[in-house]
């Protein structure tokens, strides 16, 4: 036990928070360069940015945003529309774009919207609108969305980020057309030649996109798709499309436009008695992390949602005016991973 000296011990002092000077002082270089290392700046030799950075992490530094958006006359916050956040897909782009706007030293307020609903859209962009915010990202995944964003106006830059239409011709080819050409050729090279489709929703241009894609992948190879039957990306309506799909088409190949709907293919298969992939072949896209853990592995094509959030950011800034805020990121090309639910066609 401690004796008390009977001397009433006061708070403990606060800790002083570290300013670039601090860091520039422990760096040696000035405090100018460490202000141009902050704003995403180049032309730092490498022996200058290794000290500052480990610098910065020493001294636990962080930027006043408060303070820099009262000297430039401008927010430091972020609006962006975005939908079904508890899925995979859209729950990496937002939070890739978070990351990327917290490095540039922007905070993303997010607000979560029904894509297919023009009433829920219309709230969030009169939300959006009176908030005092640097610039707004609109994340549209349907043509609705895409619509009543551009008859809005805004205050402050906007920036759409949305698939181009393949189905236009002259279009370069977007993501989701390349991820399933590949998984079309696997199928392909496996010996398959009898082709379903479980497409997404239509108002979706991903979807579209998707069965554009499967539909001119299947033409080049003189082959014409068994049939097609539209889901909503989710297992059930995956499960209710292999359901219906009549067994007297033969089919020996399944293309699902995600990995939710190929999971209640796979369902409804086993159901009907069919293995897979002894008679049947099923793929999906998106490489949701549980893909791999289907019975059997699901093969299907991993997407780079992260950094398409990240870049989405870097081009709003653009327009803000901060483009060197973030480095680019270059999004990773789509990239085939074969499982176990794709196998060679059954002889016969």
């Amino acid at each position: 036990m401690t004796a008390s000296t009977g001397e009433k011990q006061g708070p403990a002092s606060p800790r002083r928070v570290p300013t670039i000077y601090d860091v520039a002082r422990q760096a040696g270089v000035s405090h100018q360069t460490v202000s141009r290392l902050l704003k995403g700046g180049s032309g730092i030799r490498p022996e200058n940015r290794e000290r500052i950075e480990r610098v910065l992490k020493e001294l636990d530094y962080r930027p006043n945003l408060a303070a820099r958006s009262l000297a430039t006359n401008r927010s430091r916050r972020i609006g962006a529309m975005a939908y079904e956040m508890l899925e995979t897909g859209p729950s990496k782009i937002i939070q890739g774009a978070s990351n990327a706007a917290r490095e540039a030293g922007y905070l993303l307020d997010v607000v979560s919207l029904d894509p297919r609903s023009r009433n829920d859209i219309e709230v969030a962009v009169s939300l959006l609108a009176q908030q005092d915010l640097a610039g707004i990202l609109a994340f549209a995944p349907t043509d609705h969305l895409v619509e009543v964003v551009a008859e809005s106006r805004f205050s402050v830059p906007v920036y759409v980020e949305t698939e181009s239409d393949d189905s236009v011709p002259g279009h370069p080819a977007s993501p989701n057309s390349d991820g399933v050409r590949q998984l079309v050729d696997h199928l392909y090279r496996l010996g398959h030649r009898r082709f379903f489709h479980i497409s997404g929703p239509p108002a979706w241009l991903s979807a579209r996109n998707r069965a554009v894609a499967y539909e001119g992948a299947l033409a080049e190879r003189g082959l014409t798709s068994l049939g097609s039957l539209p889901g909503d990306w989710s297992a059930a309506s995956g499960y209710e499309g292999a359901m219906r799909m009549p067994s007297e088409l033969g089919v020996t190949a399944i293309v699902a436009a995600n990995d939710q709907m190929a999971l209640g293919v796979l369902r409804a298969l086993a159901e009907r008695g069919r293995a897979v992939p002894d008679e049947v072949s099923v793929v999906g896209m998106d490489d949701l992390p549980e893909a791999r853990f289907y019975s059997p592995p699901l093969t299907t094509v991993q997407l780079d949602f992260e950094n398409e959030g990240r870049l989405a950011v870097k081009s709003l800034l653009g327009l803000i005016g901060d483009p060197n805020a973030l480095a680019t990121p270059v999004p990773a090309p789509p990239r085939l991973v074969p499982r176990l639910s794709s196998g060679p066609v059954a002889a016969g």
